[in-house]
């Protein structure tokens, strides 16, 4: 039996709606996490490769080491705690606004800690100590509940950059 002119144009329809329905379930929750760790990865030295999974090409960055993230794919959490990493923090991390957890202690971190950090709403705590930041120590938004032990052993930092 010949196919009809109805029943192909049904099932191209069928075809064209799954494609758009699975482009539109892959596609990034939130660009901007992307954008903000890309531009986290490219201020920083990495000697030692942490950040070598860090592509941005791939589009769910919940499958980058030292990333976690919800259910939404959103991150959560940044474990970049002693990978003798170098440079300043982008004031692009300020768009992680589901930001819970932010560990960057024992590197070498240099600069201020970007004002764009007070806005993370969600963020529970975070360690900034043993690196090399200068500048104020935010002191609003969620910063007001981070113990300055989190802010330790910065030699500059309370002083100006």
């Amino acid at each position: 039996m010949a196919p009809t002119a109805s029943g192909s144009l049904l099932a191209l329809s069928v075809i064209v709606l799954v494609t758009i329905a699975s482009t539109l379930l892959l596609a990034p929750v939130a660009a901007n996490d992307i954008d903000a760790l890309t531009a986290l990865r490219s201020g920083l030295k990495d000697p030692n490769g942490a950040l070598t999974t860090w592509d941005p090409q791939l589009v769910d960055p919940c499958t980058w080491f030292h990333i976690t993230c919800d259910d939404h794919k959103r991150v959560t959490r940044i474990d970049l705690g002693r990978q003798n990493l170098s440079g300043p923090l982008a004031p692009e991390l300020g768009q992680l606004d589901r930001l819970e957890y932010l560990e960057i202690y024992g590197n070498q971190l240099t600069g201020p800690i970007p004002k764009e950090l007070v806005g993370l709403s969600n963020l529970k705590n975070a360690d900034f100590s043993n690196n090399n930041f200068c500048g104020p120590i935010p002191t609003s938004g969620p910063f007001r509940h981070i113990p300055r032990s989190s802010f330790a052993n910065n030699p500059r930092l309370g002083r100006k950059c």
